[in-house]
């Protein structure tokens, strides 16, 4: 930056001043007053003149150029010849808001506050004069802004309370309309940081303005909906970095591995991952350090297109194309615009412990010790023995086009629905048939077939598939049903938190499972047993009468059939095929979220407990939790012990499922502890295009929860 001391009385910069509306009014003898005062600068384009915080107090004139002012990175206008920057630093004293950059080569002005105090002191009217008009300029801006905000909006015109009612854990409080969560509720509970509120039992940001009487109460990292929260808002931190590292890099969340995100990371071949990893972590840190906020923003649809489809995010644009209303809320925490799928942290201030790490396929997001799930024994699970299927599905969903929901929305609507769900039923009818052809190849070994896999994987129905393709090369499987063998309910053991924990080996009666195999093999003939899920009753002989014979293959179904300790040393080594069945695939909605296969288990299980079990939304969203925690404990850690793996995804069924899971969700009361993993998942569903059962196939894995099934269960 080059400084030079002239007088600046020249008639070009004269000229300038007079078009400047803040000193209009000001005659030409006046401008020359002014700029007597000034010290003249040249600075070359891309300096930045001004940093957000700095504690410089000078005021800038624009004689030439341009420079753009950002705050949070967010830019805020440009500023041109005639233009003025800086003034409420020089009358305040107080830090900068913005940070000033030159776009181009600038000419300036500058005052600083010892001209100040001079001109003051010599030309006290002059002085005065400039400072009022000054005010008048804020005046004018405050009220255009309010003006346009309020146009932008279409805000409500009666005046409001002057004060409201707001519950809050269990007190009454008067607050004034306006006031936001944040202000009711503690940082932290029990060491558990606050992540948002639930206003209503809904989720929403901390700095939420309450407008009516309602009750307000704290949402936690240690809730599930509070966990999810914190992930986005890390994940928007991380696509914030990569942006600022290089906007040309492609950078995805990809599937998330409990308490560990996937990153997926388009970049050249030889990348070296672990200098990206430590790269885009410093850029993190960076914006934690400067508590950049997380912003959200309603656009118009059309422009909110408009904005992806210029920076390459065509899935999501492709997903506002059948949005039903006109705005759709983005968030950014800089320049980086992401679709907004519920409440983020205010601020990236409270991010902590979070790390990336390289991986083959690109990077590795933890979230540290604030994830809770981290404080245990359980962490990344094993890798299954055979990852094929899950790639080679990629590959034909690619082939048809669909890499996202927005696209797969758009197949739906040329017309395309009955094509994706016969390729989407003939992939999994190919894999089938390649697990039976692998198993019929060891036909003189293999006497056990075990199929595990989290709850509503799916395993029944691909049990009775599998079946048919054994029986195809000359294997016939019986079959026994492991939730068949559960204790009376009062005998279930129970969790840390008292309920029963139906997901724990202990809630099978392993004894009596592990006589009836043993007694199989023998070549005997057993009544198996039976459990009735309304009643929470065992009847231990209930089942049907059943025997090996020679040639017959014994086939489990049940979440533990990966774990060792299920049958012990009943099957000889080589005797038992284990294989491990799980929804993998899902689609993205953009950069930042997709499809949880998590949320589609959960899904499944409330269509189907409501139709087959007698429970409804409300009850199976509560018991979510400990059923997820009896996975990461019982069933995950077992991954690794699997021969075969099969991907139970079908990449239609939410569209399904919501004909279904629309209505039952809306059971859920707003007072319900439930209501808000509800209302989140019903906004999910809604984003797809419904695709109605007659078109899914008798046969189909998906039958086994909304029910029409050709098999019998």
């Amino acid at each position: 930056m080059a400084a030079r001391s002239d007088t600046l009385t020249a008639q070009a910069d004269l000229t300038v001043m007079a078009r400047s509306a803040l000193l209009s009014g000001f005659s030409a003898e006046e401008h020359a007053r002014i700029l007597a005062h000034t010290e003249r600068l040249e600075v070359a384009a891309g300096t930045v003149l001004l940093r957000e915080g700095d504690h410089s107090h000078d005021m800038y004139f624009v004689l030439a150029g341009e420079a753009r002012l950002r705050r949070f990175s967010l830019a805020l206008r440009t500023v041109g010849p005639g233009d003025h920057f800086g003034a409420l630093a020089l009358l305040t004293g107080r830090p900068r808001t913005a940070s000033v950059a030159a776009l181009t080569p600038l000419t300036l002005a500058r005052l600083s506050p010892a001209s100040w105090q001079t001109f003051a002191a010599r030309e006290p009217a002059l002085a005065i004069r400039l400072m009022q008009q000054l005010l008048r300029q804020v005046r004018a801006d405050l009220v255009e802004m309010t003006d346009t905000l309020g146009a932008l909006t279409r805000g409500r015109t009666l005046p409001r309370a002057e004060e409201i009612s707001v519950r809050v854990e269990g007190r009454t409080e008067r607050v004034r309309p306006g006031t936001p969560v944040r202000a009711l509720l503690p940082a932290e509970i029990d060491g558990a940081l606050v992540v948002a509120g639930l206003l209503q039992q809904k989720p929403v940001s901390l700095d939420a303005p309450i407008v009516a009487d309602t009750a307000v109460a704290p949402l936690t990292v240690r809730h599930w909906e509070g966990r999810q929260i914190y992930a986005h808002s890390v994940g928007l931190l991380l696509l914030e970095a990569a942006h600022q590292l290089d906007p040309r890099l492609l950078v995805r969340l990809g599937p998330s591995r409990g308490p560990v995100q996937v990153v997926e990371v388009a970049a050249p071949a030889g990348l070296d991952r672990a200098a990206l990893a430590a790269d885009l972590s410093a850029g993190m840190h960076r914006l934690v350090a400067a508590d950049a906020p997380f912003r959200r923003e309603s656009w118009a649809v059309e422009e909110a297109m408009a904005h992806f489809r210029e920076r390459g995010w065509e899935d999501a644009a492709r997903l506002l194309r059948t949005r039903r209303q006109g705005t759709v809320p983005l968030v950014s925490c800089g320049e980086l615009y992401a679709l907004s799928m519920g409440p983020l942290l205010p601020s990236a201030g409270p991010l902590r412990g979070f790390s990336l790490r390289p991986r083959e396929e690109g990077l590795l997001l933890e979230f540290g010790r604030v994830d809770p799930r981290n404080g245990g024994a359980a962490g990344l699970p094993p890798a299954p023995r055979d990852r094929g299927m899950i790639e080679e599905h990629r590959r034909w969903l690619a082939a048809l086009g669909v890499s996202s929901v927005g696209a797969f929305n758009d197949l739906c609507i040329s017309g395309q629905v009955a094509q994706l769900i016969r390729v989407a039923e003939g992939f999994h009818e190919k894999r089938i048939g390649q697990i039976a052809d692998d198993i019929a190849a060891q036909r003189d070994r293999i006497r056990v077939i075990s199929v595990a896999g989290p709850s509503s994987s799916g395993k029944t129905t691909f049990i009775k598939r599998l079946t048919v393709q054994l029986q195809i090369n000359g294997v016939r499987p019986v079959g026994i049903s492991l939730d068949d063998y559960y204790v009376d309910r009062e005998r279930t053991v129970r969790a840390a938190d008292g309920d029963y924990d139906f997901e724990a080996l202990e809630a099978l009666d392993l004894r009596l499972l592990q006589d009836q195999v043993r007694r199989l093999l023998a070549g005997e003939e057993v009544a198996t047993s039976r459990y009735d899920f309304p009643s929470g009753r065992s009847r231990p002989d209930g089942g049907p009468r059943i025997s090996l014979e020679p040639g017959d293959v014994l086939m489990l179904e049940g979440i533990h059939g990966l774990n060792p300790r299920l049958l012990g040393e009943i099957p000889a080594a080589g005797e038992l095929y284990r294989i491990f069945i799980h929804p993998a695939t899902t689609l993205p909605f953009d950069r930042l979220t997709r499809v949880s296969a998590t949320d589609l288990r959960l899904l499944r299980r409330i269509v189907r407990d409501r139709h087959q079990r007698g429970s409804g939304a409300a009850e199976n969203i509560l018991r979510w939790p400990s059923v997820q925690e009896g996975e990461r404990r019982h069933i995950f850690p077992f991954q690794g012990e699997a021969d075969a793996v099969f991907d139970a995804s079908l990449i239609y069924e939410p569209a399904v499922l919501k004909v279904f899971a629309e209505r039952y969700l809306l059971e859920v009361p707003q007072g319900h502890p439930s209501f808000a993993t509800a209302y989140r998942l019903r906004h999910l569903i809604d984003r797809f295009v419904s695709i109605y059962p007659d078109h899914v196939p008798p046969t189909s894995m998906i039958r086994e929860f909304i029910g029409g099934s050709g098999f019998e269960y």
